[in-house]
């Protein structure tokens, strides 16, 4: 069964900056566009940033220009690089196939807050 771990989440200040990693245990990653998505207690799952295997990116408009998502196939792993942070970024930060195919994992906590 696949794996999809995400680390990389912090309390941070608002205007800062953190950098997420997606890693998927099996090498099939390379084959599927992935995406970073959201949640907030109580709020549903939103995708925030697409990537296909060829490296073309989507975002939300909520966070066009301050977050880049990107991948390296050889390692199985997926980043999602957040400038500019504000406390609406403020979310449980998960990694998944876009669509969502793979069972989810942890996630990890994003926290903007001066």
């Amino acid at each position: 069964q696949v794996q999809l771990v995400e680390s990389g989440g912090g309390l941070v200040q608002p205007g800062g900056s953190l950098r997420l990693s997606c890693a998927a245990s099996t090498s099939l990653f390379s084959d599927y566009p992935m995406g970073w998505y959201r949640q907030v207690p109580g709020n549903q799952r939103d995708l925030v940033a697409r990537i296909t295997r060829d490296g073309i990116t989507m975002y939300a408009d909520s966070v066009k220009g301050r977050f880049t998502i990107s991948r390296d196939n050889a390692k199985n792993t997926m980043y999602l690089q957040m400038n500019s942070l504000k406390p609406e970024d403020t979310a449980v930060y998960y990694c998944n196939q876009q669509p969502a195919q793979w069972p989810w994992g942890q996630g990890t906590q994003v926290t903007v807050s001066s």
